[in-house]
């Protein structure tokens, strides 16, 4: 496996989740992930554009990048089973895939992104300080000019999610988390229905990097 690997706490409760639940179950479960797709492609300068893909489990948002012709893919997730999953899936598309095993608050980007994408990880984050790392990684990974798309539970959203507490965010919630080093430049709400029959209503940003000087908060 060409994964590279970090710790976290919470590592083990992400394994054991994916490693018992088929990923055709988990409550995110997407057929077709129809929104991430239509923001990324409105985004992006071209197909050639660097994309990260944040939480990326075992979503079929690379499959379907790497079948519109994407050619720079980075999936990041916790859980070393939910990655091993995609790159089996994939078979020799996954050479076109750059696949990072960490917990995104412990990662140390090592290059520049076009695309941070992100469907429903920054609502686990509870502790502010953890919010204001990952906003941090964020500004450091993403190039001036490129976007965060982002995805949480709406304020009407649930309280708790896969056994943990979560903070839910409207549009405006989001630009003022990650305000001055994003901008806010677009937002939607939208509703998923979950492989059980649950409806979870999401909100969607698009947040542009904003051009601060080095060392800029």
């Amino acid at each position: 496996m060409r994964h590279s690997v970090e710790v976290h706490d919470l590592a083990g409760h992400w394994e054991n989740l994916h490693a018992r639940t088929p990923s055709i179950e988990v409550s995110w479960y997407e057929r077709e992930p129809t929104t991430s797709l239509r923001l990324i492609e409105q985004f992006v300068p071209s197909t050639s554009g660097a994309v990260l893909d944040i939480g990326a489990g075992a979503s079929l948002l690379v499959d379907r990048l790497l079948a519109r012709g994407f050619t720079d893919l980075t999936v990041l997730d916790i859980a070393h089973h939910a990655l091993d999953e995609v790159e089996d899936r994939l078979g020799e598309g996954a050479r076109h895939v750059r696949f990072v095993v960490s917990d995104v608050l412990a990662w140390q980007p090592d290059r520049l992104y076009d695309i941070w994408h992100d469907r429903a990880v920054f609502h686990f984050l509870t502790d502010s300080a953890a919010r204001d790392r990952y906003v941090d990684t964020a500004g450091r990974a993403v190039r001036a000019g490129g976007v965060v798309v982002l995805a949480t539970f709406a304020d009407d959203g649930p309280t708790r999610c896969s056994g943990l507490p979560v903070s839910r965010y409207s549009p405006h919630d989001l630009a003022a988390a990650f305000s001055p080093r994003f901008s806010l430049v677009d937002f939607e709400r939208n509703e998923h229905v979950t492989p059980s029959g649950a409806v979870q209503p999401f909100t969607w940003v698009v947040l542009r990097r904003t051009s601060l000087p080095l060392g800029a908060h």
